[in-house]
């Protein structure tokens, strides 16, 4: 099914600036908004001065914006790097001062791997020892922030200690600073489920600090005193406060490099730049994947610019810099274009630390607590270790020996035995010895073929793991982008998750580009999942499982003559070109159904989908069932969602950053207070929308229906769809063609 591409990309540099400010400004404040709280959660998590994660924020808006090759990533202070600040701190002697040194070393070395163009290297970490390294930093984020949500302290030298001590803590509880963190985890836990638009335009950290206001007053926090509750006393006081100086730049602060000549000074500068670049490098990845223009990232210009502005940070008393997926994913989904909203949401912050000042001084430790608390259990939360195990259980695996041997020893000794369990499990499923095994990797015969016809033709072989990921990138370098290639896995005896992902990822970029690439030869592997990624390992031919839904989809195919094909389906690259998928990655499309509406001469499709909103901290993962229609002509583009009491007020405020507004239509209210309707030809889509698909609309139950001019897409569940269900939307898809009038011309 091919359709037609928006090509439309946005102008760079001053002119795009220029064109669009008002998308980018919008965006901005809605990412500052997070990254407000963020920062200074991160840096009193480090325990550095809180106003030190401001100034990272700051300078990652205002410097890297200038250097780096990114497009719509966010920059600034993470939380995936405070478990490397606190080991620096114990490595350095507590002295903060060395450890700015450290970190402008390290921002410096960052620099140096982005001119050589190093950034490649990143690629040889497997993606499951990254997610156990974040989990491991997770659980550190949460032994550490949980006792200052309780009110309690820990005198415990480990992490596995410190958590344990929560426990006999209990009875030592501080109420009045409980209240506080629990408050702020509500918010946390809750916000996503509420639909009202005047509550979701503030971002649930910034609800945190803003709720945790009237405790701080009512408790009166300000003055050191004690407060009683059932028979006990219990101590509240300006130390629950976060502490802002008066005049921000006081907090400023330089690095000493009077250890530069120690092995804990090299070894922190070395925790820093492992960390910090994959963190970087796998976030630039993974918000290209986003973007709905389908821009990609240049990595080496990406880790010049963290680097350098890692290096003014350090001299300035800052935290490292980094790509921050989470600020990412808001400044996607809130409609930015281009980098300027970056350098926005800098200019936002000292904005907001000049004017809130004294409201920041009155924010409790324990609301930043919470949302630290929030960020670790995220960071290690069962859906985590699920998504892992989907992936394929030696990816669960893989996870949790990283998770476990950081947590007993540290985050370089968690990374280099995370990729050694990796691939020791690797040759046990190759079933090779230790040099055929490398010789497999680095010897392989692997080729390109460039074929009469003008197509590629690329033949895999050998084991094709996370060491063979360079070699692969250079083995795929030279096809052209938009090319037709043909990937043939048949030859490979291992197959692992990193080089997957790095096949989809240049089979993405080619499709993008108008071209078609085609996996074939993994008939003959087997895995222990289903999922797309898993790690395959040749057996010869197997015999694939079927579910008792597929025998009733097959059965449903047989009777009404529609073709079926339970496998996945590799090309899901026309889903893009619908808006909800423009910044919603696709994982994978199986269980699909297609037949021919004859009566209008349309083509549909029904197949599974599961999706990602956001990624890495950010990653939520849906399934839904979609139906696809392909129209025998054109008509006007639009999309048709269901509508909230304040979904009118603020479309009009969406239209400043360039969104399109609703579409009322003054005869029919009904139909407009119950359907939010936007497209960008609001002519045409008045003349498509008759009374008889209109009274047909407001008859049905609401759908998301989206129109790209070429096609419809609907889907109703965020759930795979029942037999019966996908029966309804079939027939709810049918009739709605019926009351479509197709003779209407597509206004231009």
């Amino acid at each position: 099914m091919t359709m037609k591409t928006n090509n439309y990309i946005p102008s760079s540099g001053l002119k795009g600036l220029k064109e669009n400010w008002r998308s980018d400004l919008s965006a901005a404040l809605s990412v500052s908004l997070v990254a407000l709280p963020l920062a200074l959660g991160i840096a009193v998590a480090s325990e550095v001065s809180p106003m030190a994660g401001v100034l990272s924020a700051i300078i990652g808006g205002v410097v890297t914006t200038f250097f780096r090759g990114g497009h719509l990533a966010i920059n600034g202070p993470a939380a995936g790097l405070i478990a490397v600040i606190l080991g620096g701190l114990i490595a350095l002697d507590g002295n903060i001062n060395y450890v700015l040194a450290a970190i402008v070393i390290s921002g410096a070395i960052q620099t140096l791997l982005g001119v050589l163009k190093m950034g490649r290297f990143a690629k040889l970490l497997p993606s499951s020892v990254l997610h156990g390294i974040l989990a491991a930093i997770g659980v550190i984020i949460f032994s550490k922030q949980i006792h200052y949500a309780l009110g309690t302290t820990s005198s415990a030298k480990t992490t596995i200690g410190t958590l344990v001590d929560v426990i006999y803590k209990i009875p030592e509880i501080n109420p009045f600073v409980f209240i506080v963190a629990l408050s702020g985890i509500f918010v946390l836990i809750f916000y996503k489920k509420i639909n009202q638009k005047f509550i979701r335009v503030i971002p649930a950290p910034m609800w945190v600090l803003l709720l945790s206001l009237p405790f701080v007053f009512g408790f009166d926090f300000f003055n050191e005193h004690s407060i009683s509750f059932l028979g006990n006393s219990y101590g509240v006081g300006p130390e629950l406060l976060i502490d802002i100086p008066d005049n921000p730049l006081d907090s400023i602060m330089h690095p000493d490099f009077g250890m530069i000549g120690t092995m804990p000074f090299w070894l922190t500068v070395l925790s820093i730049t492992m960390i910090a670049s994959v963190e970087t490098l796998a976030s630039a990845r993974a918000v290209d994947k986003l973007d709905p223009f389908k821009r990609t990232t240049n990595l080496n210009k990406d880790l010049v610019g963290v680097g350098l502005s890692t290096m003014v940070s350090g001299a300035l008393g800052g935290l490292p810099i980094i790509t921050v997926i989470v600020r990412s994913t808001v400044n996607v989904n809130s409609n930015a274009k281009t980098k300027w909203s970056n350098f926005y949401h800098g200019i936002f912050l000292i904005l907001f630390v000049l004017i809130l000042a004294p409201i920041l001084r009155s924010v409790p430790l324990a609301a930043l607590a919470a949302i630290l608390v929030h960020t670790g259990f995220k960071l290690a939360s069962p859906k985590v270790f699920k998504h892992a195990y989907d992936q394929g259980v030696e990816q669960l695996l893989f996870l949790s020996s990283t998770l476990i041997i950081t947590l007993f020893t540290d985050l370089l000794y968690g990374i280099f035995g995370g990729i050694l369990v990796t691939l020791l499990l690797h040759m046990l499923l190759a079933r090779v010895g230790f040099f055929e095994f490398f010789k497999m990797i680095y010897r392989s015969g692997s080729k390109v073929y460039h074929l009469e016809n003008g197509t590629y033709d690329v033949k895999l072989k050998g084991i094709a793991n996370f060491l063979y990921a360079l070699r692969l990138d250079k083995l795929l370098k030279d096809i052209p982008r938009g090319s037709n290639v043909q990937i043939d896995l048949s030859k490979t005896r291992l197959v692992d998750l990193s080089i997957m992902e790095n096949i989809i990822e240049f089979k993405r970029i080619h499709d993008n580009d108008g071209g078609e690439v085609r996996l074939i030869g993994l008939e003959n592997h087997v895995s222990s999942t289903s999922h797309n990624r898993a790690l395959k390992i040749v057996t010869g031919r197997v015999k694939k499982r079927i579910s008792q839904r597929q025998i009733r989809l097959q059965k449903l195919a047989n009777t009404n003559r529609w073709s079926f094909q339970r496998e996945v389906d590799w090309n899901t690259s026309y889903l893009r070109n619908f808006h909800f998928f423009e910044s919603r990655p696709i994982e994978m499309k199986s269980n699909s159904l297609k037949g021919l509406d004859a009566e209008n001469n349309a083509h549909w499709e029904i197949a599974d989908i599961v999706f990602d909103e956001g990624a890495l901290l950010a990653l939520e993962v849906y399934q839904t069932t979609v139906q696809i229609i392909r129209l025998p002509c054109p008509i006007p583009k639009f999309i048709i969602d269901k509508e909230g009491l304040f979904d009118k007020i603020f479309s009009r405020v969406k239209v400043f950053s360039g969104a399109n507004r609703d579409i009322n239509f003054k005869n029919n209210s009904s139909f407009s207070g119950k359907f939010l309707l936007s497209g960008e030809d609001e002519e045409a889509i008045r003349s498509f929308f008759t009374e008889d698909l209109i009274r047909f609309l407001e008859d049905n139950e609401i759908h998301h229906i989206e129109s790209n001019g070429e096609a419809l897409m609907i889907f109703k569940y965020l759930h795979i769809a029942r037999t019966d269900e996908v029966q309804n939307m079939l027939t709810f898809g049918l009739n709605l063609l019926k009351h479509m009038n197709f003779s209407t011309p597509k206004s231009e």
